[in-house]
């Protein structure tokens, strides 16, 4: 009994990706926790996780909700969701401009300071990245616009 105990925490990793968890004794009493049942030992189920859902194929069409859209559900017409995608357009222009202009004070103050130290210099660069980053983020969002 006491090797059961020492066993089990060794065991339980297994448990984390195994399917099934069973606890097997043998004709001389000894206990084992693994994920594999044998015919020779009284195996008992200590615990069932069901496999994860197979991914879709590529290019596959995604499923149907299993809940469906309620019929009184405000929906929002055609021209009311292509103007509100051209807002979200501008303010996305806008923003790529700001932050194009944040980048190109940022590039010219840490030029101003190259002089400086390495310890200085990382904070400038630092947001010089920052700016880069947003500009990506930026760019990415305003191509996945329709």
């Amino acid at each position: 009994m006491k090797n059961t105990f020492l066993v089990l925490p060794l065991l339980l990793p297994l448990a984390a990706t195994a399917n099934t968890l069973y606890k097997c004794t043998d004709e001389s009493g000894v206990t084992l926790y693994t994920n594999q049942k044998t015919a020779k030992k009284n195996c008992t189920v200590l615990s069932y996780q069901p496999p994860p859902p197979a991914p879709a194929a590529a290019g596959a069409k995604p499923r149907a909700s299993a809940t469906p859209t309620p019929a009184d559900f405000p929906r929002v017409s055609g021209s009311e969701q292509k103007a509100r995608d051209g807002d979200r357009r501008a303010i996305l222009d806008k923003e790529l401009a700001n932050e194009s202009q944040n980048l190109e004070k940022a590039r010219k103050t840490l030029f101003e300071a190259g002089a400086q130290p390495p310890a200085k210099l990382q904070p400038l660069r630092d947001t010089v990245a920052l700016h880069e980053r947003n500009i990506e983020a930026l760019k990415k969002e305003l191509g996945n616009l329709r």
